[in-house]
Parts: C-alpha cells; structure tokens; sequence
C-alpha cells in the first residue's frame, strides 16, 4: 500500500493539518508540529493534542503515514558550543512534541559545518546530538534526510546517511528520508528507470532499505550534480516522471509517507492523483 501525499499546513490549530491533506485526496502528509521559524514554541496543550489525535483518526492517518519535520533553524553539527547546544536543545523539543501527539518519526536536516570544522567532525557531532535526543524521549524515530550538498550542508552522500546510522547507539529508532530533488542534486541520477534501478541498488548497499521511512517526492529544477536544492512540478523538471512512476510501482516504497513539496500547492491533488495511478498499473 503506497501512502501519497504533501507537506500540508497546519496553520490555525495542528488539527487542520490532517484535514487539509484529507481534503487533495492525501493518503500521507507532513507538517511543522510548531512555527519552523522559531526555536521554541509554547508548550502543547491536552486540547490541542486531542483535536489533532482526533482529526487523524477521523481523517484516516496513522503515525506511519505522517511525516513532521523539525524546524529548518537547528543545526545539530554547529561548530559553536552554544549554537550546537541551543540546535540540540531545539531538536529534543521537537522530538518531545511528536511524543505527546502519538507521532513515531520526525524528519530533520542533519547540519552543516559552516566551513569551520571538518565534514566527519560535524558529522560526529550530528551522530551525538541525536544520540542525546533518543536517550531524553521515547517511540519517536530520528529520521535524517539527504540533502543537496548546497553551501556546507552535509548528507548529501548516502555515505554519510551510513554514517551516522553506524554512530547511533539505538539502531531501531533511527532512519532516513530520501528526497529526489536533493539525491539528484547531489549526483544520483533518476532519469531512466535503470538509473533508478542503479542509485536505489547503490541506497541499499550504502544505507539499507530498512531504514527508510519516507521520502519527499520532488523534480529538479537544476541540473545533474548541480548542488543546488530548487524543486519542480513533478515530470517538469530535469528529472522526469520516469522516477515517480518507478517509485510507485516498486514495493519497497510501500508502508512509508511519500510526501510531495513541490512548488505549486494548487496542483497537489493532481500530482498525489498521478501517483495513485501509476502505483494502479502493477495491481
């Protein structure tokens, strides 16, 4: 069973988050369990984690098919000790948060290391910071996403997904997102379904399928190799519709949210649509 969907709003009350995705056809969605601008947020209250509950069981969601994201701000491989410890302090909350709204993933960017310390400095620093954040919170695995490779961010190699997989200590709560945009950014080609059939044998090689547990569903608006993160419309970009069609009919992509972010959020319903028809040709 494939789980389509997008980076919904949740804007007037988490609860209209699920209502939104409900409402474009989504059989997923993801959202920002607060402000993604801000460090902090006010504590959740026993209402607002009930309507959002209530909303998700009335619109059909469980925790498998939601994907929150934390807040672009944190950087948890900062090379400044007070910035690292304000990202880690940041990151915990937002893992707290998915705890008390019955949520068991929260995806997150991993960090950069600013040009000041070295890539597996940074990386260590990463491993650790979510180190700490499992050991303060319970149900909630940490789900790293690969990146561009934009400016000094890092994960945009599955090598360094692997990684820090290999330097979490509580290997059942910890995984990965990939997004298309961002692997194809990075150098992974997904234009032909044997260029898919390559990067996702290399994905299971490096990393392993069973850590994925979501993927963002996005073109590219750059080139190749580009390192650069701009999405596109799905099949208007340099990527193509080849990929998604190949995601949607290949079982290991089952059971996961695949959440779109692309651009234009009017066409959603069009594009989870799209996709719920290619996944209907194997059936």
């Amino acid at each position: 069973m494939k789980y389509f969907g997008a980076h919904v709003s949740a804007s007037g009350g988490l609860e209209n988050a699920p209502r939104n995705a409900h409402a474009i056809g989504a059989t997923a969605f993801a959202l920002f369990t607060k402000n993604q601008r801000q460090w902090m947020a006010k504590p959740l209250t026993a209402a607002e984690i009930d309507a959002f509950r209530r909303a998700c069981d009335e619109c059909g969601y469980t925790p498998a098919q939601i994907l929150p994201h934390d807040s672009y701000l944190i950087n948890l491989g900062h090379p400044e000790a007070e910035a690292l410890e304000k990202s880690r302090t940041a990151f915990t909350d937002e893992m707290k948060r998915c705890e008390l709204l019955g949520l068991d993933r929260l995806n997150f960017h991993p960090g950069s290391h600013l040009k000041q310390i070295s890539e597996e400095e940074s990386l260590d620093r990463i491993a650790e910071s979510i180190n700490l954040a499992l050991e303060k919170t319970h149900g909630v695995t940490a789900v790293i996403e690969n990146t561009a490779g934009q400016g000094s961010n890092l994960g945009f190699r599955f090598e360094h997904l692997a990684y820090l997989i290999d330097r979490i200590e509580d290997k059942s709560r910890v995984g990965v997102c990939i997004d298309t945009c961002h692997a194809f950014a990075a150098g992974y080609d997904l234009r032909t379904e044997e260029a898919c059939e390559a990067t996702f044998a290399e994905l299971e090689r490096v990393v392993g399928f069973r850590y994925l547990k979501g993927m963002h569903l996005n073109d590219a608006m750059k080139i190749l190799g580009s390192r650069v993160d701009r999405h596109s419309s799905l099949g208007e970009g340099m990527i193509g519709e080849a990929c998604f069609r190949y995601i949607a009919r290949d079982p290991r992509f089952d059971a996961i949210p695949l959440i779109l972010e692309t651009p234009d959020e009017s066409r959603w319903a069009e594009e989870i649509a799209r996709l719920k028809a290619f996944a209907a040709e194997v059936q």
